[in-house]
């Protein structure tokens, strides 16, 4: 069908509204997809940091103890409110892959009881739980503590404030500071929730919808994985320009880093007949057809073209390597964050050295780890 010149100076009517988007994806804040290793977490938010630990630090042990699940990662003296601290950080970062140096994780060094999963170069710390920062909550709650259980989610929702600064850790501060904000003026608002054991369901259910995608991991651990996988497509848009296709390279670092971690599997692929069998098995229904051609192809074929995707002796290959810094953190944190959103979903245990592309990737930002020096600063 043709359509008709329109006559010349006539003005353009506006766009319906009906036909323009309003849905809470339009909305969503995605923050960042780097992880912590190459830019720095930045003065402002560590500081704020510094600052919420110097004045929570001295709360009475008999008021805040040490629970869920926090006495793996820290000295029995340590106060809840500290836990809650580390709690909200490692819980609102995107992709908990730090550098080793970082100034963030040494504020805690002197609370922390044993070595952190990683080297000196990077921290490889598993995804922050949700439960256990409803645990400290509900335990003192439960306990007839009320106000201690408040002060606890104040200071969750101060630290969540001070990381927002950081795109890294916005948008599940932003969800988070949704969920406990409001107890600040309304004490009473999970008191029907801890009767009917059900204050993580209260919490989330306060998330607005602009902010749920955030909540994805405790909403859907296969929903999870799927977005997070997607973003390691995202942050792989470079190689398109090169000749090869985002997708089907996401599809065969995920290849790569299970078989690191379960090892190749056999041609037949029997369900149950291995280990890496029986994880793909668990990821296929989350993947489209295509990724999952490829996926199956980059792990049964040894002579597959997807493997040369893969990092050989740790490093990857020159065909898909990221052209900056910037692109090399994106890339490293959506992997890392795909490979714990798999892990979770197959229950499998995260590796605690990292995951082989994780580790090749980092290869890409080893000089260059850390922020420049402000010019003030280098010539000082």
């Amino acid at each position: 069908m043709r359509v008709a010149p329109g006559v010349f100076g006539t003005p353009i009517p506006p766009v319906p509204p009906q036909l323009i988007p309003t849905g809470p994806d339009f909305a969503y804040d995605r923050g960042s997809t780097q992880a912590f290793v190459g830019p720095d977490v930045p003065y402002d938010v560590t500081e704020g940091i510094r600052v919420l630990i110097k004045t929570h630090r001295g709360a009475p042990l008999d008021e805040f103890p040490l629970t869920g699940g926090f006495g793996e990662v820290f000295a029995r003296d340590v106060t809840g409110t500290i836990a809650a601290i580390w709690g909200t950080i490692m819980w609102c970062a995107y992709a908990p892959a730090f550098d080793g140096n970082e100034v963030l994780l040494s504020t805690f060094g002197e609370f922390i009881t044993r070595p952190l999963p990683g080297d000196d170069w990077v921290r490889w710390l598993p995804m922050g739980s949700f439960d256990a920062l409803v645990t400290i909550f509900t335990e003192r709650m439960r306990s007839g503590a009320e106000q201690a259980g408040l002060h606890l989610a104040s200071v969750m929702a101060e630290t969540a404030a001070v990381l927002r600064a950081d795109a890294r850790f916005r948008p599940r501060a932003d969800a988070l500071l949704a969920m406990v904000g409001p107890l600040s003026a309304q004490p009473w608002l999970d008191h029907q929730a801890l009767h009917a054991g059900a204050v993580r369901q209260a919490w989330l259910a306060r998330c607005p919808p602009h902010l749920v995608a955030a909540t994805l991991p405790e909403l859907s651990a296969g929903d999870h994985f799927r977005h997070s996988l997607y973003d390691m497509v995202e942050a792989l848009g470079y190689l398109a320009v090169r000749g090869i296709d985002p997708r089907t390279a996401a599809a065969a670092l995920l290849a790569a880093d299970v078989a690191g971690v379960c090892g190749t599997a056999e041609p037949h692929w029997a369900p149950g007949a291995s280990g890496t069998a029986d994880i793909v098995t668990r990821i296929y229904p989350w993947i489209d057809d295509e990724l999952r051609d490829a996926l199956y192809s980059a792990l049964s074929d040894p002579r597959h073209p997807l493997r040369g995707c893969w990092p050989r002796n740790g490093v990857l290959p020159v065909g898909i390597l990221p052209p900056d810094r910037d692109t090399a953190a994106a890339l490293l944190g959506s992997a890392y964050a795909t490979g714990l959103a798999w892990c979770r979903l197959t229950g499998t245990s995260t590796p605690t050295n990292g995951f082989a592309v994780c580790r090749a990737v980092v290869q890409c930002l080893i000089h260059e780890r850390d922020d420049p020096l402000p010019p003030t600063w280098a010539g000082s």
